[in-house]
């Protein structure tokens, strides 16, 4: 309705009396608002939940890297030299090392030079030779599997006591025991190197650390500088408490050789709040992105139909003109149809959305994490899409003189 306040004022139209009108226009197509409102209710869905799951991958994939990778640190020679290798790392590696605050476990391993010797469950004097396997053989400290988070199919581990003894035990890994057809160990089995006899006290299952002791002979340190002249160990191995790993290392090549400390090489992972925030960067540029085309979808949708509803009306536009109704009027109406079209779709965008990252974490077992900002912003970007799509097709029909409106639409 258009209201004259006085004799030759302007005419104006109330802020009630548009909201009735943009009411009116939106229910006298309901389908069509329906399906324009579509769009951006997936463009909105899109956005907050691959926003919601973004945060929520990132925070799975951080709390598994924090409870294996973040805690490990591998010390080892910078050089390979045999000279190097032997006056760098000591066998109290492990000894050195648990004397550190902040560590966990930690243990020694070495690749063992056996000239040559083939594996064999069976003595050696093997007339065809067809059970002698060529296997890596490694030395540990007792500290390394708890280390390496090595878990057992069956047996036990060799102690501090089979290295100091230098006794001829072996740990097999899962797959060097397939090889040698042993699969249990209470009856006692026993392997040879050359013809040298092991006794086999326990076969690994799995380890979450340097998994190439799954192919390997294990055997005491101790055992391997007796038996084969191990000159020094190859590697330390490290667990460290989490959020240790900066501190333990810097102090550990210090620990482990005072003098000559540069010489070592410290493989420790990133900063988790870093990788935290990196894995997060990434996932959301590329779901941003995708919910952003979702959102240029909707509207496209949006201004498309705001535009064809401007061309249906033409006739009621210039009516609206000729009784008075000023160009500012006229753009109002259709401004408040399209916003109010956006912000229907943000609301129900940011509704979905939310329950896409419930449901899928549910599934997954996962702990949902999503910022309560961006389900409470949904509905104003959608209002804001809305107005900037319906920008175009108020002005056109705010531009539309009376009689040109009057001619077309009659």
């Amino acid at each position: 309705m258009v209201r004259r306040r006085r004799s030759g004022a302007r005419p104006a139209l109330s802020l009630r009396d548009l909201l009735a009108e943009a009411i009116g226009g939106l229910l006298a197509r309901p389908a069509r608002v329906a399906l324009t409102v579509l769009g951006t209710v997936v463009g909105v869905a899109a956005l907050v939940a691959t926003l919601g799951l973004s945060k929520t991958a990132s925070n799975q994939i951080v709390g598994r890297f924090d409870a294996v990778a973040a805690t490990d640190i591998v010390i080892s020679p910078a050089r390979r030299r045999a000279r190097t290798v032997s006056s760098v790392l000591p066998f109290r590696a492990e000894e050195r090392v648990q004397r550190l605050n902040g560590v966990v476990a930690a243990g020694s391993l070495a690749d063992v030079d056996v000239k040559g010797d083939l594996a064999s469950s069976v003595p050696v004097n093997d007339p065809q030779g067809l059970s002698r396997v060529q296997l890596t053989v490694k030395a540990a400290s007792p500290g390394l599997w708890r280390a390496v988070r090595a878990h057992l199919s069956t047996g036990r581990f060799p102690d501090a006591g089979h290295s100091t003894r230098a006794d001829r035990v072996a740990v097999l890994g899962r797959n060097a025991a397939a090889r040698l057809n042993i699969n249990r160990v209470d009856q006692q089995p026993a392997i040879f190197l050359g013809d040298r006899l092991y006794l086999v006290i326990g076969i690994l299952d799995r380890v979450e650390r340097q998994p190439s002791l799954l192919g390997s002979i294990v055997m005491p340190e101790g055992t391997a500088v007796r038996e084969y002249g191990l000159p020094a160990p190859g590697l330390a191995q490290i667990e460290t408490q989490v959020g240790a790993v900066p501190l333990i290392a810097r102090q550990a090549p210090l620990a482990l050789s005072p003098s000559s400390w540069q010489e070592l090489k410290v493989a420790a992972p990133p900063d988790p709040r870093e990788l935290k925030g990196a894995i997060r960067n990434d996932l959301n540029a590329l779901f941003v992105l995708l919910g952003g085309v979702s959102l240029l979808v909707g509207a496209i949708g949006i201004a498309n139909v705001t535009l064809v509803s401007v061309l249906e009306r033409v006739g009621e536009i210039g009516l609206r003109r000729a009784l008075g109704a000023a160009r500012r009027h006229i753009a109002a109406q259709f401004l408040l149809e399209s916003t109010a079209m956006g912000a229907l779709g943000g609301i129900a965008g940011a509704s979905i959305g939310t329950l896409v990252v419930v449901a899928i974490s549910a599934t997954r077992t996962w702990t949902p994490v999503l910022d309560p900002r961006f389900p409470l912003a949904a509905p104003l970007l959608g209002a804001l899409i809305g107005l900037i799509s319906g920008t175009y097709p108020a002005l056109r029909a705010a531009r539309m003189e009376p009689v040109d409106a009057l001619r077309s639409g009659t």
